[in-house]
């Protein structure tokens, strides 16, 4: 079982070349997490702007834009960098993750780093709050699983095929979400591993599926025509876009605890999007992100590849 740093370590082939290797537990099903995988990316671009790029001094990721073309698959992957603008404040690089010989583009993206320790200019208090506000919590009691509002969730939803969230421990409102709409959570490693700039875009990524909150007792959904045998349907949520924006620098051993809350505007056809907010233990901000999503049967993960216009397809 490979640990989040072994699993998103990456090294450099040449100054614009990258490759890693992506491991069965970090799948949902048989297709690597997305948020993993942006992970993945982080840690290429980290290392490109303090090797290739290290005379801009510029060592934080600042913004990520990633369009997921096609499903990846667990093995050895590459990242392609091509230096899309160099600037004296921010630098923005392009990525295109490929696998097998075939070259095939699988996700594909553009990273924008600067100097956050340095960043200086106008800064004007905007009151914005979490709302609801999410249930107070007690990081000491927390840690022993014993916080009167919140609860480790040791049983978690379709495990077997959600493999990539198993690597981390959630923490969920004892007396269940305020809506359907959103969920909150703490994240923490259980192996004691800590949470760094590159891990934010797996964090971006791991919460309890909004969609499976709306099941009715029985299982089902509502409106929902049962299938043959009233098997219960297990979806899978692949990602077809994901953006980041970094608002605050982690320290380089990283944090124990990160919130979390996600939330979703619109379920319809098959789709919705998620806003997640990321917070520290003391409430700064230190993420934000948006999904564009689908909703499909499990079957889909494993589907045969269909190859088109060159390269199989999404989903």
């Amino acid at each position: 079982m490979s640990t989040f740093q072994e699993a998103t370590a990456v090294k450099a082939v040449d100054a614009h070349t990258y490759s890693g290797f992506f491991p069965p537990n970090w799948c949902i099903g048989t297709v690597p997490h997305g948020g993993y995988v942006t992970s993945c990316i982080l840690s290429v671009a980290n290392l490109h702007f303090s090797t290739t790029l290290s005379s801009l001094s510029q060592p934080h990721t600042l913004t990520l834009y990633l369009t997921f073309l096609r499903r990846t698959s667990t093995g050895p992957y590459t990242v392609t960098v091509r230096d899309t603008k160099l600037g004296r404040q921010t630098s923005t690089i392009h990525v295109t993750l490929t696998q097998d010989s075939s070259q095939r583009e699988e996700v594909v993206g553009y990273i924008t780093h600067s100097d956050l320790a340095i960043e200086s200019g106008i800064s004007l208090p905007t009151q914005w709050a979490l709302s609801p506000p999410p249930p107070v919590t007690d990081i000491t009691q927390l840690r022993k699983d014993e916080d009167e509002n919140w609860v480790l969730q040791k049983d978690l939803p379709y495990a077997s095929f959600r493999k990539a969230s198993l690597n981390v421990h959630f923490y969920l409102p004892r007396k269940g979400q305020s809506e359907k709409s959103f969920a909150d959570e703490w994240l923490r490693f259980p192996n004691g591993e800590r949470f760094t700039m590159e891990s934010l875009g797996y964090v971006a990524d791991t919460w309890p599926q909004i969609v499976e909150a709306y099941r009715g007792g029985d299982g089902y959904f509502p409106g929902m025509e049962k299938p043959a045998g009233n098997r219960l349907p297990i979806f899978w949520y692949p990602t077809l876009l994901l953006n980041l924006e970094i608002k605050k620098v982690l320290p380089p051993e990283g944090v124990e605890w990160l919130f979390v809350r996600v939330s979703a505007k619109q379920i319809k056809n098959g789709r919705l999007d998620l806003e997640v907010v990321i917070l520290d233990e003391g409430g700064d901000i230190v993420a934000l992100s948006q999904h564009v999503t689908l909703v499909v049967g499990n079957e889909r993960n494993r589907a045969e590849r269909r190859h088109q216009g060159g390269g199989p397809s999404k989903i």
